[in-house]
């Protein structure tokens, strides 16, 4: 079944929009209020990487509980995505989105003055639950901003670059603030960006009454949902630390499992479901989610293992860490920005989508060939250049997640395509990792050296990567379909 068609029995009209902007400057000025509360969710993410160490060393972390700073992060924000999209729908997303603001930059607040391994991480869970609320609701927010495909194409263009390039500029960003400061100002920097998004996001943002809570307030399934996200990512990311075979695992995976098929069994038979299931229906919509999956778990190698191995085997400081990556965030964002859309366009997001995951193989393929001792011009410079891959991957595949969504749904589709992505991470977190280490332990007990060791873990990692990236590619060119390239068309010459 479609995912635009309505339920019969229950037909719900579109959310009632309170005050819209009406001029392009206005939907610029929204556009740049999503685009912050993106960045920051990005930055929150990459930021966090290069400053571990002196985290670790300044509050006493253990080197077992020093992964809860990423993981606390991860769980709340990966299990309440679906929860807070569908809460946008029935309580109007600008609201949704500004609370999720105010959360997000008030635990950023007190994440920068944590004295106690506690304090952090119970900050780094405020800091994901808000930035789920503000997540979940941006992208609906956008498509019913931009209606026009070629303006929509370009606002996700916008909206996915800094998605892409953010991950590569927080590194950055986070190395240099540790360094020239402290780690504390890797969560100080959030405050200007979130105060100033709040601000404008009350004055620019439609407003919107919602459907309201009875047109979907499906309590029970938000519970198992929200349970079964939430202890899925919890034993996903205790893989690292258990084994995929532990006992621990399997007692929670099994139990996510269970929540999960209850979750779906009662979105099938429930009066107002939190989900309904047509949007699944969509070729567009599941096969674009699954695509990201694949996707995001391969490309975690390339952020986070290239990151350590730069640092663990290269020997760089952070600061210089940072600098190394910054050619990939300059290539994807100038990709992204200057000819994503106009791509899109001509050629059609799958034929788009297709192309950036030849090129993001070819970042992991010559990932498993790099040296212990590298020169960057020639082992690594053409790694951080092919990664525009992303640039042209990212905002394909968010157009073609959106795409089979209805206005009433676009908030819940948003909330979807968000919380694969996390799910991605964490899979890529969790299974990239342990093969790496596990690798990295068989290769030392034959006795090579520590360098060595952890190459050759690295390598296994970018392998298993690029083999991602070839079932992300399988997917993408047997699920989703070729939509035809847009005419051209006039367009107005003022709003």
């Amino acid at each position: 079944m479609s995912a635009t068609a309505a339920s019969p029995s229950h037909p719900t009209p579109p959310p009632a929009s309170t005050s819209s902007p009406q001029t392009t400057a206005h939907r610029r000025l929204a556009l740049a209020v999503l685009a912050a509360g993106m960045l920051m969710n990005i930055l929150d993410g990459s930021i966090v990487t290069v400053s571990m160490p002196a985290i670790q060393s300044d509050l006493g972390f253990s080197p077992a509980g020093l992964s809860w700073v990423v993981n606390a992060y991860l769980i709340a924000f990966g299990s309440l995505l679906l929860l807070a999209g569908r809460l946008g729908d029935l309580l109007g997303r600008k609201q949704v989105l500004v609370a999720g603001l105010t959360v997000f930059t008030l635990a950023s607040a007190v994440a920068g003055t944590a004295q106690t391994p506690t304090m952090l991480v119970a900050a780094r869970f405020a800091q994901g639950v808000g930035g789920a609320m503000t997540a979940a609701v941006s992208l609906g927010i956008l498509v019913t901003l931009f209606t026009r495909p070629r303006e929509r194409a370009s606002a996700i263009a916008v909206f996915s670059f800094t998605g892409a390039a953010g991950a590569s500029i927080g590194q950055v960003l986070g190395g240099v603030l540790t360094d020239l400061l402290s780690w504390h100002w890797i969560f100080w920097i959030n405050l200007p960006i979130g105060l100033a998004a709040v601000a404008l996001a009350a004055r620019v943002l439609p407003g919107e009454r919602g459907l309201g809570l009875r047109a979907g307030a499906d309590v029970a399934g938000a519970l198992l949902v929200t349970a079964g996200l939430t202890v899925g990512i919890y034993a996903v990311v205790t893989i690292e630390r258990h084994g995929a075979g532990s006992p621990t695992t399997l007692a929670l995976g099994t139990l996510a499992i269970v929540l999960l098929a209850a979750f779906v069994r009662r979105q099938a038979t429930a009066t107002t479901p939190l989900m309904p299931l047509r949007i699944l229906g969509s070729r567009a919509v599941s096969g674009a989610n699954l695509v990201q999956v694949l996707m995001v778990a391969a490309c975690f190698a390339f952020q986070i293992l290239v990151a350590q191995y730069l640092q663990r085997v290269v020997e760089y400081g952070a600061a210089a860490t940072g600098l190394a990556m910054l050619p990939a965030a300059v290539v994807i964002g100038a990709v992204s920005l200057g000819v994503s859309a106009r791509l899109n366009a001509r050629f059609g997001e799958r034929a788009v989508l297709l192309t950036g995951l030849v090129l993001l193989f070819g970042v992991l393929g010559l990932l498993t060939r790099v040296p212990v001792h590298p020169n960057y011009l020639t082992d690594l410079l053409p790694v951080m250049l092919l990664a525009a891959g992303f640039g042209l991957a990212l905002p394909a595949l968010t157009s073609l997640g959106m795409s089979g969504a209805s206005e009433d749904d676009a908030g819940l589709a948003s909330g979807l395509f968000n919380t694969t992505q996390q799910i991605g991470m964490a899979l890529g977190v969790a299974v990239l990792s342990t093969l790496a280490a596990a690798r990295t332990a068989g290769l030392r007990d034959t006795g090579a050296h520590e360098s060595v060791a952890l190459t050759g873990g690295y390598h296994l990692a970018f392998a298993v990567g690029a083999g991602l990236l070839v079932a992300a590619f399988a997917v993408a060119f047997t699920v989703l379909r070729t939509r035809a390239p847009e005419a051209p068309r006039a367009e107005p010459a003022s709003e």
